[in-house]
């Protein structure tokens, strides 16, 4: 069980005084220059995680090839967490992990990676564990003690909050505790983070919780709020501009290699998220992955694609009903076209590349994009 020291637990009134004072107001810089790369548990695990299932996915992720190929963050979605001691300190759930969240993550950072952990903006996580909720400080040195790189923070049980202030006040907990972490805001768009979050988070979701299928929407309240692979591309439609090194648009995690997807609407998948530079997180089972999915998932040409360092998000410059275009500008004066297919058959196409070229004046516009 994790026990704050009696010297700490003052510095934690000390750093919450001194952020009223002076206001930090401010996130760590240049930790997300190209869109992160990881692996996340939730997809496939869901609550069903423990410190064995961690221990593997970071296992193969070496020996897969993905780390060679960029992946680097190991992230623990919800249900890690149980209660709370008589401090309010977050304790982790002891069946799960029995050595403790600090050994785990010792462990990831021993395979050359970087350890991730899950909290909510609200008194309670989406998996009714304890939220961060009035404990901002107290978590962000938590998390520090961990040794934890990233952070993810959710957006359930927030009534009566404000995004702008919750995710603000935890950008500024994690400063304030002086360990750089990536700050990942899962707020859903509901709030339009895209509009004021580029100083306060490293990326920030633009829909709700992908949906493991090509084409159905997740309606909630009436609402649609983001389902499978289509649903959430054509929400990212003119969020490009707000797209850029240290701060990106979020579609939300993959769904390659969980089973529901077809090999061609895995490949599609996997290669709009690198055209809009998504953050790429895998969310399969990586010690039972198969070879196709492995060879999609560490395909060096897409992954350039994502990781272009121009920083700049593909967007769709033609659309014909169900056929549609994508343009990706990147460094050197190169860029990457996609081509979807909609149709559930296949067609041909052919395209005059001379009618493809942009204008010298549009050009200019879509690389000068802030």
């Amino acid at each position: 069980m994790f026990s704050m020291s009696k010297t700490l637990r003052p510095l934690i009134t000390l750093l919450t005084l001194l952020n009223v004072l002076i206001g930090y107001g401010q996130k760590f810089t240049n930790l997300a220059l190209t869109p992160p790369m990881g692996w996340n548990s939730w997809n496939r695990f869901g609550c069903e995680i423990n410190e064995k299932v961690i221990r593997e996915a970071a296992d193969a992720m070496v020996s897969t090839g993905m780390k060679s190929a960029g992946y680097k963050y190991i992230v623990i979605d919800d249900c890690w967490q149980i209660s709370r001691d008589s401090l309010g300190f977050i304790q982790a759930d002891p069946q799960k992990f029995p050595s403790g969240i600090k050994a785990l993550a010792d462990y990831i950072h021993s395979k050359g990676l970087k350890f991730g952990i899950y909290s909510c903006a609200g008194r309670e996580t989406c998996g009714n564990r304890p939220g961060s909720h009035g404990h901002e400080f107290q978590d962000a040195l938590t998390y520090a003690s961990f040794g934890v790189d990233f952070l993810k923070l959710d957006w359930c049980n927030t009534e009566g909050q404000n995004a702008v202030e919750s995710y603000g006040l935890m950008r500024d907990a994690l400063y304030a505790a002086g360990r750089e972490v990536v700050f990942s805001m899962c707020e859903w768009g509901l709030s339009k983070p895209w509009e004021w979050a580029q100083d306060t988070g490293h990326l920030w979701r633009t829909t709700g919780d992908i949906q493991n299928n090509w084409n159905i929407p997740d309606a909630k309240e009436g609402k649609c709020w983001g389902g499978g692979v289509i649903i959430n591309l054509d929400m990212q439609q003119g969020l490009e501009k707000y797209a850029g090194p240290d701060h990106w648009n979020d579609p939300d995690m993959l769904e390659v290699g969980n089973g529901i997807l077809t090999q061609s609407e895995s490949r599609a998948h996997f290669s709009l998220w690198c055209m809009l530079a998504a953050p790429l997180f895998a969310g399969n089972d990586l010690a039972a992955m198969d070879k196709v999915t492995r060879e999609l998932l560490t395909n060096k040409e897409l992954i350039a694609i994502d990781q272009d360092p121009l920083g700049k998000q593909g967007f769709k410059i033609k659309d014909y009903g169900e056929l549609e275009i994508y343009y990706k500008p990147l460094q050197n004066d190169e860029l990457a076209i996609c081509i979807l297919n909609r149709f559930s058959n296949s067609i041909g196409i052919e395209l005059n590349w001379k009618n493809m070229e942009l204008t010298a004046r549009k050009r200019e516009m879509f690389l000068n994009f802030q």
